[in-house]
């Protein structure tokens, strides 16, 4: 499996132009080698801009965007991957997601032209996002490439057990959104105790969980510095089995994002 760093950073939201630039350059200098972005977030060329401004060279940055679901036909996924690019600003990108499987997603059409940009170098990995066992199934029966990675809505309350033993058993990354909950982390008991215990805050612990766990990364999203420099270094903190085991038995479940109403939905 190739190497990924295990907090990368997540950008959804941060579409002030400036600011975006701003919180992308300094995680780049703060130590942040993958950042994550989409097409639906209308932050591309920001996410560049900030790529450009960092005193980090570019192939030491895993840069990663997603085709959104209106322009999954063949010709589209084509078309609009060249178009994430120049926005980017970059020749190239490591990882290109399968946003949602709907709307215009049809395997049999749009996989392919995720095979032929990897063929040709506009991508070097292909990857799918929210999609269930059986749409992972169809396609690695279409894809000629391996699936690198598959990002989902996963967190302690959300803990994706199945599409975890999947990513493990096909030996593809897990890619977790919204790792914190949107801050609900915060208010478990379990977690509270965990991060009472090691003297340090329930987000790191909630990172630090994701961290530890095989085949997984998690993509914090932030638009504060201090919060930057807090969530990278969640992925040092070492977990005991006692801790890992008092999360993983969280009763709570808690789907924050329905891929019939998500947030960025057009």
């Amino acid at each position: 499996m190739s190497e990924f760093p295990n907090i990368g950073l997540g950008t959804y939201k941060n579409t002030e132009p400036e600011r975006c630039a701003d919180i992308v350059s300094t995680a780049l200098e703060t130590g942040y080698r993958h950042v994550d972005t989409a097409q639906a977030y209308d932050n591309e060329t920001y996410v560049g801009d900030g790529i450009e401004r960092a005193k980090i060279n570019r192939d030491d940055v895993f840069l990663a965007t997603k085709v959104w679901d209106d322009a999954l036909a063949y010709d589209d996924v084509l078309e609009s991957a060249g178009d994430s690019l120049d926005r980017l600003g970059v020749e190239s990108v490591d990882l290109l997601y399968v946003h949602w499987p709907r709307n215009t997603y049809d395997a049999e059409e749009t996989l392919p032209a995720f095979d032929e940009l990897r063929d040709d170098g506009t991508i070097d990995h292909v990857g799918l996002s929210n999609f269930t066992p059986e749409q992972l199934d169809e396609a690695r029966s279409v894809l000629d490439a391996p699936i690198f990675a598959h990002q989902v809505e996963m967190h302690p309350l959300l803990q994706q057990e199945e599409l975890h033993e999947y990513a493990r058993e096909d030996d593809h990354w897990l890619v977790a959104y919204a790792p914190l909950a949107r801050g609900k982390v915060t208010d478990v008991d379990e977690i509270q105790e965990v991060a009472e215990k090691h003297d340090t805050t329930p987000h790191q612990v909630s990172l630090a969980w994701l961290a530890a766990k095989e085949n997984v990364v998690a993509i914090p999203k932030t638009s504060s510095e201090d919060h930057l420099q807090e969530n990278l270094e969640a992925g040092e903190l070492e977990l005991d089995e006692d801790d890992i085991a008092a999360i993983d038995a969280i009763e709570r479940e808690e789907r924050l994002i329905d891929p019939d109403d998500a947030p960025w939905n057009r």
